[in-house]
């Protein structure tokens, strides 16, 4: 059973829909509204690569409060037709401790995600579908030329979806709380796949 959200009322600040997928709408995350899906979510063992395992509902409302009072860092509730789908969070890497890593171009947009979890069995397609959407939403402002992603070096799985989406792989970067691979998604990429 999925877990209601407050975010269906929330205006989108992005929403694409893809046939035989759905209507994907990014939404702002409410710290205090969404607390339950997101604790939820980022506690379960399948989102370890998230770092909060054993954060407690308290502990996972203050990180995303901290968020909200960010200019560079933005939290977004990912639906579904209405329904909640992903956790998508988004930064300026030269203002996160990722830029310290790395030399950060004109036009960077960092971006972390989180699907939720599949009611029974998993959907092909799904993460795609939803990735597609995230792509595209980074790249609907002209100013972000590039998407860099540093997902923890020792889920595989995620770097290689990434690799599928086109984004090209850069070092293994060590960060206070994991060791990190970066991957890089230019918009001239994008633009050549159409």
């Amino acid at each position: 059973m999925r877990s209601e959200s407050p975010a269906r009322s929330r205006e989108a600040v992005y929403e694409q829909t893809i046939d035989g997928f759905g209507t994907v709408s990014i939404v702002p995350l409410d710290p205090a509204a969404d607390l339950d899906l997101i604790h939820g979510w980022v506690t379960e063992e399948r989102a370890r690569f998230w770092g909060m395992l054993d954060h407690s509902r308290e502990q996972v409302l203050e990180i995303y409060e901290y968020l909200d009072s960010l200019t560079t860092h933005h939290a977004y509730l990912v639906q579904r037709d209405g329904e909640p789908a992903a956790l998508f969070q988004s930064y300026e890497p030269d203002a996160d401790p990722v830029g310290e890593c790395y030399e950060v171009q004109p036009g960077d947009f960092g971006v972390h995600l989180l699907i939720g979890p599949a009611d029974g069995a998993p959907e092909r397609g799904f993460t795609g579908g939803l990735l597609s959407v995230f792509i595209a939403y980074a790249l609907a402002d002209p100013e972000h030329r590039r998407i860099v992603v540093e997902p923890d070096a020792r889920n595989t799985k995620a770097i290689e979806r990434m690799v599928r989406a086109g984004f090209v792989l850069g070092p293994e970067i060590d960060k206070p709380e994991k060791r990190a691979r970066l991957a890089f998604l230019s918009r001239d990429t994008v633009e050549r796949r159409g």
